[in-house]
């Protein structure tokens, strides 16, 4: 759930630019199991040049950055102003890390400079995927490495499920095409090697990484849920889904998903399943 958006460069450079930048840490929060279990498959050794792909505010990057060392690098990019603009202001000084606004579908990239393409859902939203994973891949060194994750299927993960079920008898969510450009448009696992094969990506590996999301968070049980559907409520499908609706339904809309959120375990946070794909291949 980062923001690399390329078909949606309007959204991340206004309001949901904004929105991730209020939520950062909710969400840094939410998604680190996902980031660290990438970048242990992407065997991150001392000396590494990394292009984080879709950076957000630079929770990766950083990470990133500790294990290549003083000797290597990482370039972390993103289309938000405001994510970049974050990341910029929390790097540390010392840090081998910078950052750079630019699309990465069609950025231009040193030719083959760098041992590491690296991305905590950030690659799922090119209108033109194979073109924009070749593209990329031109950055990588011979035999350089790629790793990612990205979501699986909206029922597999409950921060779509759960106020998704709960808000069905008060609102139709809008239609959607699972290949268009979005969060789930890699759920098919077959659809991922297929990119990266026509892409010229070779020792291709997906593996499914299931874990407990904390989402949302409060000093209390009771602000925890609150905090968890305000999030809700602010980014991802339940926002777009109640954006136009007027403010009953939305008042509605809001109790159902609290009564949902109360269902789950957790204290300080709202402990939800969350699925992804860990995804690594090479540059052939």
């Amino acid at each position: 759930m980062s923001s690399a958006a390329p078909s949606r460069t309007h959204e991340w450079t206004g309001a949901s630019g904004d929105n991730w930048v209020l939520h950062q840490q909710r969400l840094d929060l939410m998604l680190a199991a996902f980031g660290d279990a990438a970048i242990a498959a992407a065997d991150v050794e001392p000396g590494d040049h990394i292009l984080d792909i879709g950076c957000g505010a630079g929770a990766t990057s950083f990470a990133l950055a500790a294990r290549t060392g003083s000797e290597g690098h990482v370039l972390g990019v993103d289309i938000s102003p405001q994510l970049i603009a974050r990341a910029s202001a929390d790097a540390p000084a010392d840090a081998p890390v910078a950052f750079r606004l630019a699309d990465a579908a069609t950025a231009a990239w040193e030719p083959a400079a760098a041992d590491l393409l690296f991305s905590r859902f950030g690659v799922m939203f090119f209108d033109d995927p194979v073109a924009a994973f070749a593209h990329m891949r031109g950055a990588l060194k011979p035999g350089g490495r790629l790793a990612f994750a990205c979501w699986r299927t909206p029922a597999e993960n409950d921060w779509v499920r759960l106020p998704m079920t709960a808000i069905r008898d008060l609102v139709t969510p809008p239609v959607t095409d699972p290949l268009a450009p979005g969060p789930f448009a890699f759920a098919d696992r077959a659809r991922i090697e297929d990119i990266l094969a026509a892409a010229g990506f070779a020792d291709i590996a997906i593996a499914p990484f299931d874990t407990v999301i904390p989402y949302g968070h409060g000093a209390t049980r009771a602000a925890a849920i609150d905090d968890a559907v305000l999030l809700a409520s602010a980014v991802g499908p339940l926002s777009r889904a109640l954006a136009d609706q007027p403010d009953d339904i939305r008042a509605k809309a809001a109790d159902a998903v609290r009564a949902t959120f109360a269902r789950q375990p957790g204290e300080s946070s709202v402990l939800i399943n969350g699925a992804a794909w860990i995804v690594t291949a090479k540059n052939s």
